[in-house]
This record gives structure tokens, C-alpha cells and sequence, in this order.
């Protein structure tokens, strides 16, 4: 990586991918809107293998790796320059030498305080102001969330990357913030731009980096419409799939019947095929938490969320 020129009492925003691409959304935004320039990358090979190859008129070709980009802004208040890491994906391993690497560029272009975003995952109804949750690793930093008037964290975890490069900047000195935006655990597999916006907010306050949000805020529109025609599809879908009136739940070939016993209040007893689909159901939400829509959906129309609702959010529990 090249170093480039010095950069004024800089701070560090960093983000991955993460539950609806909370982070990876805010970070993009803050790069595209401020016109930040891209300095320096760091080595794809090092963190990431070759999982596939690339097909085009029967001639293959190995797959881009993920890229870990690096973007500076110079802030024209000469207050704090921003670097900008933006990584396109996390790696299935060596994530902590991940964030070190990040903090070690950082630190050598001068950043002595961090910022991450992430997700925190709610039961938040759709077209509801999402709240933001927020963490600091020094006091000094929890009293400026204060100050913004975001919820602090009283317990819990953030996993992945967007939490850990907290512990990897705090190893090197650096004070960090991670700011998590509230969505809905049922729909943690969408991109969700308005939990985006709501963390860029606070973000600005901080930095008093002004932002327009005209454009997240128009994504943010578009996405809970599609969400809301989704949830009446499948509510609808689910409507018409009555296994009283002779439709049966069918157990897919490759898959065993679960004959473990659901969780129950002593109301609403189903009989063992629709628990055996229940189960699938978690289990496939527990591997792909998009899929989690479709648990919550079966869940209703079966009138047995809140026997379930407990195990539901257990899929939720830490912020990402």
C-alpha cells in the first residue's frame, strides 16, 4: 500500500458487509456523497481463497477476490480528514488479522479514533423510526453518544468485523465508536438503507460533517414497499395453503422429520406435521437469517408466534 500524503487529525470509518447490509450501505454512502478518493488496498490473498471460477462462452477463469479498499476525504473545515475502509466482504477466517492490518494503515496515516457501523436486530415494525443502539471504548467517547442522544448498549455483543475492529483499534490506542441501526429481525437478509441513514445521522453529529440523505431516504421508500407487497404475498400465499382443508406439508426428500417436541404454552397444540415444518423452518433461518421472513410468516398464520417468539429472537440476539 502506498502512503500518500498527510492527512489532518484523521478518523477512521470502516465497515463490511453485514445483517442488512447496514454498514457496507452507510459507508458506501459516505464515500460516493463526499467524493473520497481511493488511496490504497490491502492484499486480497492474504484473507480470502478462490471459491469459484467464472464462466463466459465456455471458457473459465478465476473469480475476482473480494476487495478491502481504502478512501480518503479531505475535510475542506480543516477539522478531521476521514479514511474510508471499505471491505466488500468478511473472511471465513483470519478476520482478527483482517482488522489489524486496517488498523495498522490507519495508525500509520496518523487516525487515533475509529468509527464502525453495524445492525441490530428488533422486533420493528415496518415504516417505524428505526432507533440506533451505540458502544465506545472509552468513557470520553460514551459521553459524546450521550450528547447525540443515541441508546447506549447496556449489555449484549456486536459479531463480525464492524465489532471487532473495535478490540484491534483499542490494541493499538485508537478510541472507537460503533453506531447499530434498529431493523427488523424478519427482514435481516434485505439491504435496509433507512437503518443506514439513522446511524450517518448521529454520525454527522458527531463529526458536524454535513450529509444530505435524500437519496437513502428514497432507497429507504422503495425497499419497505417491496417489503410490504412481500409480506401480503406471503401472507396471502399462506392463506390459501390450508392443511385442514386437504393440503399436506410435504417433508422434502433429503430432509429427516424432526420429531423433537416444539415449545409450548398448552394452547395451540399442532399436530406433528406442522411442527415437523416448524423445525425445518428455524433450522433453515438459523443457517440463512433471510430466511427468517418465512419462519415468522408460518409462525402467524399458525397463531403460534409468541409460543415460539422466545426461540425467534434467540436467532437475533447479537447485533452484527
Amino acid at each position: 500500500m502506498a502512503k500518500t500524503t498527510e492527512l489532518r487529525d484523521p478518523w477512521l470509518v470502516a465497515v463490511w458487509p453485514g445483517m442488512g447490509s447496514v454498514a457496507v450501505l452507510a459507508g458506501s454512502h459516505l464515500v460516493q456523497q463526499l467524493g473520497a478518493e481511493p488511496v490504497a488496498a490491502l492484499s486480497a490473498s492474504e484473507f480470502f481463497e478462490l471459491q469459484s471460477v467464472q464462466v463466459k462462452d465456455g471458457l473459465a477463469s478465476p473469480a475476482p477476490l473480494p476487495r478491502s479498499l481504502f478512501f480518503e476525504w479531505r475535510d475542506p473545515q480543516l477539522r478531521h480528514d476521514l479514511l474510508i475502509f471499505v471491505g466488500e466482504e468478511q473472511p471465513s477466517h483470519s478476520g482478527y488479522l483482517l482488522c489489524q492490518k486496517v488498523i495498522e494503515y490507519a495508525a500509520s496515516r496518523g487516525v487515533r479514533r475509529l468509527f464502525t457501523f453495524a445492525a441490530m436486530a428488533t422486533q420493528l415494525q415496518l415504516g417505524t423510526r428505526p432507533k440506533v443502539f451505540a458502544a465506545a471504548t472509552d468513557p470520553e467517547g460514551l459521553a459524546e453518544l450521550r450528547r447525540v442522544g443515541v441508546q447506549i448498549m447496556s449489555e449484549g455483543q456486536i459479531s463480525g468485523l464492524n465489532g471487532v475492529l473495535l478490540a484491534a483499534g483499542a490494541e493499538r490506542g485508537l478510541k472507537g465508536i460503533c453506531l447499530l441501526g434498529e431493523l427488523p429481525f424478519f427482514a435481516v437478509g434485505v439491504p435496509n438503507p433507512r437503518a443506514s441513514l439513522a446511524v450517518l445521522e448521529p454520525f454527522s453529529r458527531i463529526t458536524g460533517i454535513p450529509l444530505d440523505f435524500t437519496q437513502l431516504k428514497r432507497e429507504a421508500r422503495a425497499v419497505e414497499k417491496n417489503l410490504r407487497q412481500l409480506l401480503e404475498q406471503m401472507s396471502h400465499a399462506a392463506g390459501q395453503a390450508d392443511p385442514e382443508a386437504g393440503e399436506e406439508w410435504k417433508v422434502e426428500e433429503d430432509e429427516e422429520p424432526d420429531e423433537s417436541e416444539p415449545p409450548s404454552s398448552g394452547e395451540n397444540r399442532l399436530d406433528p406435521r406442522l411442527q415437523q415444518r416448524i423445525e425445518r423452518l428455524f433450522e433453515r433461518a438459523a443457517r440463512d437469517r433471510s430466511k427468517a421472513l418465512e419462519l415468522k410468516q408460518e409462525l402467524d398464520r399458525l397463531g403460534v408466534f409468541q409460543q415460539y417468539e422466545d426461540r425467534f429472537l434467540d436467532l437475533f440476539r447479537k447485533a452484527e
